[in-house]
């Protein structure tokens, strides 16, 4: 879950690089200024995620990205996007979880079944 969460967040981070890279000429400071705030969020999100306030930041800054196609327009379609993938790597990651504790159940005590086990000498 963790991994798939990074992943969407530090693409986002690209994207807000480059949109900011749009707005730079026709905007003032305080849209530069926010792309910056909501990029170093981003990255202390990813930080986070092992915690739930990290996919709760998360997911307030998929709106705080979204908030920012009002200076650029065309970031609506891939704000669109990348929620979608937000949304995905949250049901995917939990049922990825689901699957390692079920196998780790069925495992012995003490053995990691995802190891594979070494040859008999």
């Amino acid at each position: 879950m963790r991994v798939l969460g990074s992943a969407v967040l530090s693409m986002e981070i690209l994207i807000m690089g480059f949109a900011m890279l749009l707005a730079k000429d026709t905007h003032g400071t305080f849209s530069i200024t926010y792309g910056f705030v909501v990029i170093f969020l981003m990255i202390y999100s990813i930080r986070l995620l092992k915690k739930r306030s990290g996919w709760i930041l998360g997911s307030i800054l998929q709106f705080a990205m979204a908030a920012y196609s009002l200076i650029v327009p065309l970031m609506l379609i891939v704000n669109l996007l990348f929620m979608g993938l937000w949304v995905a790597a949250i049901i995917v990651g939990r049922k990825g979880e689901a699957a390692r504790a079920a196998l780790l159940a069925q495992g012995k005590p003490g053995e990691n079944p995802v190891a594979p086990t070494p040859p008999d000498a």
